[in-house]
């Protein structure tokens, strides 16, 4: 009955926070809880939606305005030579996080066309998240830190976008087993492949 009612509990808190359950049972018979599972022994018991019924939209689900990617497209390919990271990963990357709407903000409080939290924002001098050129450059700038963090792992860096650095660090140096960036890697990757063999 204990068990219900925290579980029942966690759940009214997972649908407030919009975060996933996960729990498992040590030897001693204690119930551990957390909505960014640590452990391999954890297990999937409440898992929220996002907005649009899913989680990330498959790269056949990813409508792309033609004319907003090519508006954006040289403030890109600047970016991308400033930085040395490759125009068809930062053009996956603005297709996943935002669609080309630089107006784009996220329940967790991302914004613009590469979601930029807040903290990551400051860490790399963006002031105005909702400029375009500022978003791009600050996005690169965390890309390029993360593919040098991971030795140029792109799963790796890819994943850490998405779920912060910190969290691939965690889990091993491995994509961590959140449904969100489970579905976001290869999602970017697959079209990363497409934007490749068209620009």
């Amino acid at each position: 009955m204990r068990f219900l009612l925290s579980t029942l509990l966690l759940y009214s808190l997972a649908m407030n926070a919009q975060a996933d359950i996960y729990t498992f049972t040590d030897a001693k018979g204690i119930a551990h809880f957390s909505n960014a599972p640590d452990d391999k022994r954890y297990k999937l018991i409440v898992e929220v939606r996002r907005a649009g019924g899913g989680y990330f939209p498959s790269p056949s689900q990813v409508q792309v305005n033609a004319l907003a990617r090519a508006r954006f497209a040289p403030l890109v390919e600047s970016a991308a030579r400033t930085y040395q990271v490759d125009a068809a990963l930062l053009h996956a990357v603005i297709t996943a996080e935002s669609g080309y709407d630089a107006a784009a903000v996220s329940h967790k409080g991302a914004v613009g066309l590469m979601q930029l939290m807040p903290e990551t924002a400051r860490r790399y001098g963006v002031s105005n998240s909702l400029d375009p050129e500022q978003n791009i450059l600050g996005g690169t700038r965390y890309l390029s830190y993360l593919l040098r963090l991971f030795d140029n792992n792109l799963e790796l860096a890819v994943a850490a976008y998405n779920a912060g650095e910190q969290a691939v660090i965690n889990h091993g140096y491995s994509v961590p087993p959140y449904r969100e960036t489970l579905a976001y890697v290869p999602a970017v990757l697959k079209l990363q492949k497409k934007y490749r063999a068209t620009l």
